[in-house]
C-alpha cells in the first residue's frame, strides 16, 4: 500500500520482490567482506564483477548486471545507504506498481544506469571520464536513485521521513537527491558507480517509473495512437477515390423477354 502522507515513524513492509533483492544484496556483501578482510581471498573475482570499461568493450557484457549486485566491502556505510533507500522507498513501489512491473523497473534501474556510462565514456575525453568515473565501478546506488525519483513521482505531495527523522515531501526529495548528486560532483567525490550512472539512474527513474504508465509508456502510446490515426485517414482518402461502397454503376444492362412484352 502507498505510504501516507506523512509517514510518520511507520516501518514499511516490503514485498516478496524487494525482500529477496534486500537479502540477497546483504549476503553477497557479508560473503565478499568475510572473504577479503579476513578469509585472504584475492580482490581478483569481486573486481571481475565490476562495471569495469575495458571488460565491457571485450565483450563481457555480464559485467552491467553483476556490477550493481557489489558494494565495498570495507565500508558498512556503502551497502547501508543502498538497502536503506530501497526499503524506505521501494516498499511503496512494489505496492504501487505490482510485482511484475518493479522486478522489471528494478532490473532495468540495475542494468541501465552502468550501459549508459559506458556509452558515454567513449565519447567523453579521457580526462574527464576518470574524473567522473572510478576504474571499477559498482553499487546499487543508481538503482536507489531511480527508485527515489520513481517515487517522488508516483506519490506526488506526500512526505517520507528521511534519515527516520527528517520529513521530505515528494518535490524536496527529487531536489535533495539531484543536489547531492551535483555537490558531490562539484566536491570530486567519485561514489563507487561513477557520477554519470548516478545520473543516469534517475533519468531512468524517473523514464519508467515516473507514474502509471510511465512517461515513456506514454510516449509509446502517444506514437502508436498517432500511427493507427494515419492508417485510419489513409484508408478514408483511398474510399474516397473509390467512391461510395468500391462500386461503379455500369449503364445498360439484360432485359428479359416478359419485361418486354410488358413494356408493349
Amino acid at each position: 500500500m502507498p505510504p501516507t502522507s506523512p509517514v510518520a515513524f511507520a516501518l514499511p513492509r516490503p514485498g516478496p520482490i524487494l525482500r529477496v533483492v534486500l537479502i540477497g544484496l546483504f549476503a553477497l556483501w557479508l560473503v565478499f567482506a568475510l572473504g577479503l578482510n579476513w578469509a585472504g581471498v584475492s580482490s581478483d573475482p569481486f573486481l571481475a564483477l565490476t562495471a569495469e570499461q575495458t571488460g565491457l568493450l571485450h565483450g563481457q557484457v555480464w559485467r552491467l548486471v553483476t556490477a550493481p549486485l557489489l558494494h565495498a566491502p570495507n565500508a558498512v556505510g556503502h551497502i547501508l545507504s543502498a538497502l536503506l533507500g530501497l526499503y524506505f522507498l521501494g516498499a511503496a513501489i512494489e505496492g504501487r506498481f505490482g510485482r511484475r512491473r518493479f522486478a522489471s523497473f528494478l532490473a532495468w534501474a540495475a542494468v541501465l544506469p552502468y550501459a549508459i556510462q559506458a556509452l558515454l565514456l567513449l565519447v567523453l575525453p579521457d580526462a574527464i571520464g576518470q574524473k567522473l568515473v572510478p576504474p571499477s565501478p559498482f553499487g546499487a546506488m543508481p538503482a536507489v536513485e531511480a527508485v527515489a525519483i520513481a517515487w517522488a513521482y508516483s506519490f506526488r505531495g506526500q512526505t517520507v521521513n528521511l534519515f527516520f527523522v527528517l520529513p521530505v515531501t515528494s518535490t524536496g526529495l527529487v531536489w535533495f537527491v539531484v543536489g547531492f548528486s551535483i555537490l558531490a560532483l562539484i566536491a570530486g567525490q567519485t561514489p563507487p558507480s561513477g557520477h554519470l550512472a548516478l545520473f543516469a539512474g534517475m533519468a531512468v527513474g524517473y523514464l519508467l517509473g515516473g507514474g502509471t504508465p510511465s512517461p515513456l509508456r506514454r510516449f509509446y502510446l502517444a506514437q502508436r495512437l498517432r500511427r493507427l490515426d494515419r492508417e485510419v485517414d489513409g484508408e478514408g482518402r483511398t474510399r474516397r477515390r473509390r467512391g461510395p461502397g468500391g462500386l461503379r454503376v455500369l449503364p445498360g444492362g439484360r432485359t428479359d423477354r416478359n419485361d418486354k412484352k410488358f413494356l408493349h
